[in-house]
């Protein structure tokens, strides 16, 4: 029996795909955290529900990007109690779904304060509508811009960019809304483009929560087919046959395989190994693989009913 662990790609303290973009990270805090302030003080001033829930989206952001950073941090440091044998790479993924629940929890809180004032006459001072509106959607277009990149390699990061991006639809219907009440003076229209933001940051996080939960349930990393791997480990020349096969995300950028291969008689079981380490790294991007060989008399594996 001979067993091999993948040495190429190994993750180290900044092997997750987090880690790269932990500087834009704590830009963005900073730049997202000093406008809120802003926007709170103008909001309270001018009574704009949409203005408010723009704001509070916006410390949604605070904390978001704020426990991102934090995932990136100590998700590179080595578990020293030696029980999480595969490290603290997964606080990035309970970070992205922390993010999930403040997105719906804010939309949650949007919703509860516009319906409460449907059918109630309200004064909105226009103006710091449109000048904070306007500042906002400036920052939020600045952040959107230094985690674009990110966004496509880390749920973590992932989770931030949607925060901001759904904040960024609240300025732009901040802007709007205070158009069209000084064209109309109907104050209800901020009332309901406050319900709309509301209304897009669920869609938004539901969408990331099925993502966050596929990672969490160990599914088999987003474009990689297990039948597929498994047939193309099966056509690897000396190969009898395939089981156990296991693929998983650790963490964005992470992706993890075991398998266990019953070899032909007479055959050298190392290129073997060699072999589907190559094609699994190659072809699938998984560079963390433990593959075990087995003769074809070996039948231990078969008493294992899970």
């Amino acid at each position: 029996m001979s067993h091999s662990h993948g040495s190429r790609a190994q993750p180290g303290a900044t092997g997750h795909a987090g880690a790269a973009h932990r500087g834009r990270l704590a830009v963005a805090l900073v730049l997202i955290a000093s406008f809120f302030v802003v926007e709170l003080v103008a909001g309270v001033l001018s009574g704009s529900l949409a203005l408010l829930s723009d704001a509070g989206h916006m410390a949604a952001d605070v904390v978001t990007l704020t426990a991102a950073l934090a995932a990136t941090i100590l998700a590179a440091r080595p578990a020293r109690e030696g029980r999480r044998t595969f490290g603290n790479y997964r606080l990035e993924v309970f970070a992205a779904l922390l993010a999930v629940l403040i997105m719906l929890g804010v939309a949650v809180a949007i919703g509860l304060g516009g319906i409460s004032r449907l059918g109630r006459e309200v004064e909105v001072d226009t103006g710091p509508m449109l000048v904070v509106g306007t500042l906002g959607l400036a920052v939020n277009l600045v952040v959107l811009r230094m985690l674009s990149g990110g966004a496509g390699e880390s749920l973590n990061v992932k989770g931030a960019y949607l925060e901001v991006l759904a904040d960024t639809l609240g300025s732009v219907a901040v802007i709007v809304a205070a158009v069209l009440i000084r064209l109309t003076g109907a104050s209800v229209i901020d009332t309901v483009v406050a319900l709309a933001v509301g209304a897009f940051i669920a869609v938004r996080a539901v969408m990331l929560a099925r993502e966050v939960l596929a990672v969490l349930g160990q599914a088999a990393p987003a474009g990689i087919d297990p039948e597929q791997v498994r047939g193309e480990l099966a056509a690897l020349e000396g190969v009898a046959d395939v089981h156990d096969l296991h693929l998983w995300t650790l963490t964005s950028g992470m992706e993890v395989a075991t398998v266990h291969l019953v070899i032909r008689p007479d055959v050298d079981p190392h290129p073997v190994l060699d072999a589907a380490q190559e094609l699994l790294s190659t072809r699938h991007g998984i560079a963390h693989a433990t593959v075990q060989t087995e003769p074809t008399d070996h039948h231990g594996c078969l008493e294992i009913g899970w």
